[in-house]
């Protein structure tokens, strides 16, 4: 029986014995077995494990894992360190430096933010070599929208940066006032400069926090260095087991 072995156990542990994701666990075992998978297997829940639920600040969505080589290790927009930074990510560098003066960091693992409370899920957990989306509809949609619904329930505050339409329509999802909703285009180089750029969520979401109560994020902390991401095959990092 898989568990995460975090405190997520308690909040959505039972999601693993519905029948949905033993049938999504099947199809997984059938894609990791026969073609090749992103992130490794060891990385699937990393958003998770990084960010117990106890400490979400705030939740980033996006939709499935980057495709290529190298790049995904199961935190949205987030790359392995190294790898060359995405064009998505950044615009998300270039808005942080417009908002609050934080200057680029020359890597792409944003490891720091979710250690800082910033959960940063996709909504699809896994996806097929170079097909993106190739894993939607599979399972992993109920999964994540168990997630997010369940920290809508969390005791506030809690701040859900939406950045484009598919992270927006999770906004049905959401219904506790104690929390605050905001949203904007995504940061692709396609739709960025459609209101993306200038919607200052980093600044407004840490005015929200201490306005509540709650300590700001430090969205400095990508730049610090402190970046521990699990290797794979490592038995710290989530895995999922017999696949």
């Amino acid at each position: 029986m898989f568990r995460l072995q975090c405190d997520w156990d308690e909040v959505i542990g039972t999601e693993f014995d519905k029948e949905y994701y033993l049938s999504l666990r099947e199809f997984l075992k059938n894609e990791y077995r026969t073609q090749t998978v992103y992130p490794d297997m060891y990385h699937i829940f990393n958003a998770l494990k990084t960010t117990p639920y106890q400490k979400v600040k705030a939740v980033i969505l996006g939709q499935d894992p980057y495709h290529g080589p190298g790049q995904a290790h199961g935190l949205c927009f987030s790359v392995q360190p190294g790898t060359e930074i995405p064009p998505s990510l950044k615009n998300i560098y270039q808005e942080l430096a417009a908002d609050l003066g934080i200057t680029p960091p020359a890597t792409g693992d944003l490891t720091p933010w979710a250690k800082e409370g910033v959960l940063l899920l996709n909504t699809t957990l896994t996806v097929r070599r170079g097909c993106p989306q190739s894993h939607a509809g599979h399972g992993w949609e109920i999964f994540t929208d168990a997630v997010i619904s369940a920290i809508d329930r969390k005791p506030g505050p809690v701040v859900f940066l939406l950045w484009g339409a598919p992270a927006r329509r999770k906004k049905l999802l959401l219904h506790n006032p104690d929390h605050l909703v905001l949203e904007a285009p995504h940061p692709s180089p396609l739709s960025a400069y459609q209101g993306f750029f200038g919607c200052r969520h980093f600044s407004r979401a840490n005015a929200f926090l201490t306005a509540h109560g709650a300590a700001p994020i430090r969205w400095e902390a990508i730049c610090s260095g402190d970046i521990q991401a699990p290797k794979a095959g490592s038995p710290s990092a989530a895995s999922l087991p017999s696949v």
